[in-house]
Parts: structure tokens; sequence; C-alpha cells
């Protein structure tokens, strides 16, 4: 584990993740499984439990982790949460040995982003802007898409932290908020996307397709990727819940990437329609999954697509 810079070969070895949720777990795990000391915290007893399990040190708090991390990922809900552990009075900042990163990978307002990094600018703690791409799965695997800004010499340093975590690395800017521009960027695709997928899947259900034969038919075409593969899976097997996608997250970067547009002035004609599709989605059915859209429309039109 050859390291660049001054951090050194032992002290990189001390890893935290604030959030062991659907994605922070999957962090946690694979940190670990990369020989790195993991930290970690989460509100949630169940979750920590699950962490100390797979051989992780439970910390009372985000002043906990950052004492004993080198670098910490934060991987919670929304931008206040972001600020109330990076820079509240038992954030990480004030904790954290100085030369170390704060690895900002929740989705979070490019804007939100920007204030944390000018807050952080005499701290001595690096900033690390990269949020992920790759959801549940993504995260289990160690295979998430990371958009990383923030100057080359700090991607350097802590390139071995974040490549025990991700298969692809991007580095898309150099300052705060510059990775979270590229994922509400993103979002926006892929909620008009999957909202598309939703449409189709009623529109198969009530013209009497079966989804085998949709599921066959678009994989195999040039709609096929791993969007409408996997909403499509999920709808014909009836999978609306647990399956690691919860409706809030995509709804909440919805809302990101639609106030990002209203703020740079660009029409989202598409991405408007898919955020009234979640909203539908996430009203009816606060428990599920992204796929649960589906049922909304399913249920308009009196019929479902199953297998």
């Amino acid at each position: 584990m050859g390291m660049a810079g001054s951090q050194g070969e032992t002290a990189m070895q001390r890893t935290g993740v604030i959030g062991l949720g659907d994605m922070g777990s999957g962090l946690a795990k694979n940190l670990l499984k990369a020989g790195f000391e993991v930290t970690g915290h989460d509100l949630i007893a169940a979750r920590m439990k699950a962490f100390e399990e797979r051989g992780g040190r439970p910390a009372s708090g985000a002043a906990d982790v950052g004492a004993n991390a080198d670098a910490v990922f934060v991987m919670v809900m929304n931008g206040d949460q972001a600020k109330q552990v990076i820079l509240g009075p038992d954030g990480l900042v004030g904790h954290m040995p100085k030369g170390g990163a704060v690895i900002l990978s929740a989705t979070i307002k490019p804007r939100e982003a920007r204030e944390i990094g000018a807050a952080m600018e005499d701290t001595g703690i690096h900033l690390i802007d990269t949020p992920v791409s790759g959801g549940f799965p993504g995260a289990q695997n160690g295979t998430l898409t990371m958009m990383a800004a923030a100057p080359d010499t700090v991607l350097d340093d802590f390139a071995p932290v974040m490549q025990a975590v991700s298969a692809s690395i991007h580095r898309v800017g150099t300052r705060p908020g510059d990775g979270q521009t590229v994922k509400a960027i993103l979002q926006s695709l892929l909620g008009a996307m999957f909202s598309a997928t939703f449409e189709a899947a009623a529109l198969a259900a009530k013209a009497g397709v079966s989804g085998q034969v949709l599921y066959d038919v678009v994989s195999t075409s040039s709609g096929g990727c791993g969007i409408t593969s996997n909403a499509l899976q999920k709808i014909i097997d009836r999978q609306f819940k647990g399956t690691g996608s919860h409706i809030n997250t995509m709804h909440k970067d919805l809302t990101i990437s639609m106030g990002f547009a209203e703020e740079m002035g660009v029409p989202m004609h598409t991405a408007a329609a898919a955020m009234q599709i979640f909203t539908a989605g996430r009203t009816k059915y606060p428990d599920g999954d992204n796929w649960i859209c589906t049922r909304v429309i399913e249920e308009i039109v009196g019929s479902e697509l199953h297998r």
C-alpha cells in the first residue's frame, strides 16, 4: 500500500464511515475487506451491531469517528446532516488529524457542498466531494462509480481508500460542489429512465404482454441497460420493498436535480415528469422502493405486470 505525499504508509490504514445504511454498510464492508481499520457510526442500533459483527469499531458519534480516522466517508441522507457531522460542535473537522480527509459520498445540493468546503478552508482537513452511483449493489460489491472533486494531490493521497469501495473513480473537478453538480445531472437522466420504464411496464400490463417477454426484448435491445433491466426484473417479480433502493433517495436526488436546473435556468421537462412520478409513488407507498411507482400507474389502468 505505497502512499504518495506525506500521508505515510501506516497513517492511511485508519478509515471511518458515518451512516451505515444500505450504502454506508457497503463502504464499511469493502474497506474492512481491503485491510483498513474502520470506525463507524449510525443512529440505528441494529446497523451498529451488524457493523461491529463484521469487524468494525463502533463509535459514539462523529467526533469519535474523526479522532480515530484519517479518511472518513460521510454517507448521510441530506445536506443538513452532512453539515452537522462535518462542521457541528461534535463534528469531524474539530477532531480529525490535520492532513486527513472528509470524503463526502452522500448526495447533497452542489451549493451545500460549496458551503461545507468554504467552512473547511482553514481547518487543515481536506474535503473530497465525491457522490457515488451504483446504488445498493454497487456499494455492497465495491463497484461504485465515484464523481470525485478535489485537488489532484489530495485525490492521489487518498486513492487507496477510494479504490477499496469503487470500480471507477472519475476526477470531475477540483472544487467542492463539482462532484455534486455532475451527480445532479446524472440523476436527472436516471430518474427519467426509471420513470419511462415504469410507464412502459404498465402499458405492457394493460396490453396483456407478459413481463418476461417485455424484459427479454428490452434487455437485448438498444433500450437495455442496468437501469431498465434491473427495474423491469424487480417489477415482474413484484419486489417493491427491501431491495436496497428506497424511493426516498431517488426522490431526494431528483429534488436536488430540479433545484439545480432552476438555479441554472435550464428547463428539464422530462426530469420534471419523473419527479412527479416519484412523488406519486412516495406519497402512496412511503415504505416502497423506486419500482413501486409502477404500482401507482398499474392501479390507474387496472392491470399488473407479472413475469
